[in-house]
């Protein structure tokens, strides 16, 4: 079983203290950060019994490419500042466990690395104010191997912390590796005027499918697929954006009600453990995606702590399966869940 607290205090000790803030931080009164892994252990579940699972799997696949659970890794930035193997030991972990790596736009280390020890990789993208760098680095991630766009849309500006940047920031990334783009230029921070026809435009720059990040309500994500997205996720972004957010299980439903049976829906957010993916599977989702734990294993033990991370938590998932009478993810279904505060009950769940 994994213990991601003594993770985190790991990391503590050994990353400087503006890093190990940097990466911990949520938005505003961290609300939605405090309260994301307390919103999937309020979801309660109702296991089967008298089945045979003696033949349990986790593998699955997300569009269309196979994976060893449905656990993949959470975009986030920065990884040098954690350890300076970085994102490639973030990729050859992620390739060694079977999961699968969604590199951020924000990366430390430029996409062509980290595609030379990849598996399967999808690249995150912000719409910035200069769109020609945001489809530039579309194009350029398909060439590098990239298997899908992931365009972030929740955040046309970057929320307020209770902390700042550490005061060493890795010089060398994606957006640095356009060497003819001055990294200091403003119009390199997100757009605020993002709108469905970013969607469109992104799905037809690099011929790659396109996943939506960041939608939290049905609306949201139909607007989304409307403009070409064939998957979206459902994310509270690790509580750093808006604070206060409906909790990402409960607003997953809905989500996974309006566009589930059209293209597949992901979640991330305070999952930490087996029977929470177990429980985002039952409330419609195809996989996972988890972020604070990789860096905090990253910084602890480097590839390895997170090949490990990831194989503990192919383990857990297994092992929630059976026990509660599943021998596949596409076995799961929403019978399995209830809600145990009224806070969170709707019709259905």
């Amino acid at each position: 079983m994994i213990d991601h607290v003594a993770s985190m205090r790991q990391a503590a000790e050994v990353l400087p203290a503006d890093v190990f803030a940097y990466f911990a931080a949520g938005a505003g009164a961290e609300r939605t950060l405090e309260g994301q892994e307390q919103a999937w252990d309020d979801l309660l579940l109702r296991p089967r019994v008298l089945r045979d699972v003696s033949a349990t799997s986790s593998a699955t696949q997300v569009l269309g490419h196979p994976v060893a659970a449905p656990v993949l890794v959470a975009p986030t930035a920065a990884h040098r500042l954690a350890h300076p193997d970085a994102e490639v030991a973030v990729a050859r972990a992620t390739k060694a466990a079977g999961s699968l790596l969604v590199l951020s736009m924000r990366a430390s280390s430029r996409v062509e690395e980290v595609a030379t020890a990849a598996g399967p990789f999808w690249q995150q993208l912000y719409v910035l104010q200069d769109r020609g760098v945001t489809d530039e680095i579309a194009r350029r991630a398909a060439a590098a191997g990239a298997r899908a766009l992931v365009v972030t849309v929740d955040t046309p500006r970057v929320a307020r912390k209770r902390v700042g940047f550490p005061a060493s920031f890795p010089g060398t990334g994606i957006i640095e590796a356009l060497d003819h783009r001055d990294i200091a230029d403003p119009r390199l921070m997100q757009a605020e005027d993002v709108s469905p026809h970013d969607l469109e435009r992104l799905a037809g720059t690099s011929g790659l499918p396109l996943v939506a990040k960041g939608v939290l309500t049905a609306e949201a994500a139909r607007a989304c697929v409307a403009a070409g997205a064939s998957a979206v996720i459902v994310s509270t972004h690790g509580g750093r954006q808006l604070d206060g957010v409906v909790p990402a299980p409960f607003a997953l439903p809905e989500v996974a009600e309006a566009v589930g049976g059209d293209v597949e829906v992901y979640v991330d957010g305070g999952v930490r453990t087996g029977s929470h993916v177990l429980k985002a599977l039952a409330l419609g989702a195809r996989a996972v995606l988890v972020g604070r734990p990789v860096i905090w294993a990253l910084a602890s033990e480097g590839s390895e702590g997170v090949r490990r991370l990831l194989t503990e938590m192919t383990s857990d998932v297994e092992e929630a399966l059976a026990l509660a009478g599943c021998t596949s993810c596409a076995d799961v279904g929403p019978d399995l869940v209830r809600w145990q505060n009224a806070r969170y009950s709707r019709p259905g769940v």
